[in-house]
């Protein structure tokens, strides 16, 4: 699978022995391009009940990228907003999660949420193995489906691919969890009504299940709101922790590979004690609604932006190449977490 247009630039040599280097390309185009799209999918996908904004700015991406070639003059830019900005923004994400609201559910829900993600992320692991899906891109699909999407994908990947060598794994992960994601939207409600599970447990279960904030809040809604919504945002919000300790996980993995290769990747990567120290920060400092809403704004401005980066580097024509096998991966890991998160709601219940 080709990637976005070349995302590093090499200086061209000048003829002109008083010239030592040709300037630096400049990331003013892309990172405008990418920071417009994510402001115009912020406008828009409040429009488009249980699209989010990053899931509006990953389709641009894919459209954009796969009706024509993006201006060269943008590769710089867009690099800096998959890597940088997606970094920034998972570090505002952590404003979102209280350790106080957490604390609500009970440790009983709490454990069923441990569980959802570490059997989760290990048994999607062990069903690539079976369906024989590539040791990376299952990885990205086990930590996308069982933490919090895209966002989950995104920050593997910077985790145990910070050279980029796989993009096409995680474009793929990526296009894997809007998809799915989107489909659970309506599925959930529907089981739940099918199960008699109704309220507060279809909420939990929700939460517990699907993929993204935004599609959690989708079927919340659907579910009749109040109590049920509730509940599956802060369940889901519990998941969103898990991506602290998971890739603290893949850093430590990561770091022992490197070793044999000479290479020490940091033992935990500065983004993840950025966003414990977010988390931390909401939970015993009395913040202004204000800032708390601008915080929200700014981590949504920002993950948007990166995953149209992120978007921009898929390719429709070589996405069908990928084969059959990491659809079916996708579609297990979805029917198991689901089932992992319905089992220990009931039990918890």
């Amino acid at each position: 699978m080709s990637s976005a247009p070349s995302r590093t630039l090499s200086p061209g040599s000048s003829a002109d022995p008083s010239t030592s280097q040709t300037p630096s390309p400049s990331i003013v185009p892309g990172l405008a391009l990418a920071l417009g799209v994510a402001v115009a999918s912020m406008l828009v996908a409040p429009l488009l009940p249980g699209i989010s904004a990053l899931i509006l700015a990953i389709v641009v991406g894919v459209v954009l990228a796969n009706l024509a070639p993006l201006p060269r003059a943008t590769a710089p830019g867009l690099a800096i907003a998959s890597k940088k900005l997606l970094r920034a923004g998972i570090v505002l994400l952590g404003l979102q999660v209280a350790l106080g609201d957490l604390a609500s559910l009970g440790l009983g829900m709490l454990l069923v949420v441990v569980v959802v993600v570490g059997a989760g992320i290990l048994g999607t692991v062990l069903l690539g193995r079976f369906v024989g899906v590539g040791r990376h891109l299952t990885l990205l699909i086990a930590c996308g489906f069982s933490i919090c999407g895209a966002a989950a994908v995104a920050a593997a990947s910077d985790v145990t691919d910070p050279d980029d060598e796989h993009e096409e794994d995680t474009v793929t992960a990526v296009a894997l969890v809007v998809l799915c994601g989107s489909l659970m939207i309506a599925v959930v409600p529907a089981a739940a009504a099918l199960l008699g599970l109704h309220g507060e447990t279809a909420g939990l279960w929700a939460g517990a299940s699907i993929h993204e904030v935004a599609q959690v809040v989708a079927a919340g809604g659907a579910l009749g709101g109040g109590a049920a919504l509730t509940v599956a945002v802060i369940v889901k919000l519990a998941r969103v922790l898990m991506l602290a300790p998971v890739m603290a996980v893949l850093s430590m993995q990561q770091r022992r590979r490197g070793a044999r290769d000479g290479k020490q990747p940091p033992l935990v990567q500065l983004f993840v004690l950025g966003f414990l120290a977010m988390v931390l920060v909401r939970s015993f400092v009395p913040l202004p609604e204000a800032v708390l809403e601008v915080g929200s704004l700014l981590q949504t401005l920002l993950l948007a932006a990166a995953m149209f980066a992120l978007g921009t580097g898929v390719r429709i024509a070589l996405l069908r190449q990928v084969g059959v096998r990491p659809f079916v991966l996708a579609a297990l890991s979805t029917v198991l977490v689901a089932s992992l998160a319905l089992g220990g709601v009931l039990l918890a219940a």
